[in-house]
């Protein structure tokens, strides 16, 4: 049985089946139906609000056959002091698997640890690693050319701007490692990623592929891509206005784009604040592949999810 709470917890080579099979459910959508969780129950605990996630999960669980049952955390009784132990353990003995958008990843490893069913995170404050694997596949459909998906990432440079020390920030340097891509972070003094991130990527074995940056143009002079995140995270309303004043110079607007390749991309995770993190123009330019990132959730998550299924078998 496998568990996905990192975006290295599929090798390689299952990445490069994951990145195949989610091309395949985006092609025979709607026409080949698939089973995969065919008979299954998934649960979906979110600790934190949604749309991209809850949607693509829950619509992707019913696509393979199964039922998603979404719990908000006022629905079970950790909001009542129960134990996460506890809950992995009852839960385990309904569900097949359970997907969890949580704060603490902490929360992720002790609920693998303690239930008997696959875990999956739908984003921690740490790492959001369905999202790296779905930016992945996106670039990738622009960059293959009808060849390896997985082929195509590799030697290509992304550019991430703003706070650098966000589970966004800390997915891409561990994906750009095992993808093997080029990194170039940028953000202020004060954002570097942070001694844990460098720890699990000296841990998983990879050979770092990131650099950090003060200066933006610098950061993303020749890449194939440019990225960027909101900078006001769900928890952090008190810090808004000094976050926004610190990170400004870092936004990402027309200007900072002519630095990047010609054809260089635009990416978002969303929501996007126009006019904070991005531009509109960005936003609204013909670089800009950001709802083509959230339309590939759902294929992507699918793949992951039949992946884990068929592990537990």
């Amino acid at each position: 049985m496998k568990h996905f709470l990192k975006t290295t917890d599929f090798n390689i080579q299952e990445v490069d089946e994951t990145l195949s099979l989610a091309q395949k459910f985006k092609a025979e959508r709607g026409t080949v139906p698939s089973s995969a969780l065919n008979g299954q129950s998934w649960g979906m605990l979110f600790f934190k609000s949604s749309t991209r996630t809850r949607v693509s999960f829950e619509v992707g669980v019913h696509e393979l056959g199964g039922n998603a049952l979404y719990l908000n955390k006022n629905d079970v009784q950790i909001s009542r002091g129960e134990t996460i132990a506890d809950t992995a353990k009852v839960l385990s003995r309904y569900l097949h698997g359970i997907i969890i958008r949580c704060y603490d990843h902490a929360l992720l490893e002790e609920f693998a640890a303690e239930g008997s069913i696959p875990v999956v995170n739908a984003l921690s404050d740490f790492l959001h690693p369905c999202q790296i694997y779905s930016d992945a596949f996106t670039m990738a459909e622009r960059w293959s050319g009808g060849g390896s998906l997985l082929e195509s990432l590799q030697g290509k440079k992304i550019a991430f701007l703003g706070d650098t020390a966000c589970n966004m920030a800390n997915s891409w340097m561990l994906g750009a490692a095992l993808f093997g891509m080029d990194i170039s972070l940028a953000g202020p003094a004060g954002f570097e990623p942070g001694q844990d991130i460098k720890d699990l990527i000296q841990a998983s074995g990879l050979t770092p592929s990131w650099t950090f940056h003060t200066d933006p143009t610098e950061a993303v002079e020749g890449a194939d891509a440019v990225y960027t995140d909101v900078w006001v995270s769900m928890g952090m309303e008190d810090e808004k206005e000094e976050r926004l004043n610190t990170l400004q110079p870092f936004q990402v607007n027309s200007a900072l784009m002519l630095a990047a390749k010609a054809e260089a991309l635009f990416l978002h995770c969303l929501p996007a604040h126009a006019g904070e993190e991005v531009t509109q123009e960005v936003i609204d330019s013909p670089a800009s592949i950001i709802f083509d990132q959230a339309e590939n959730r759902l294929h992507v998550q699918k793949a992951i999810l039949a992946m884990l299924a068929k592990s537990a078998i």
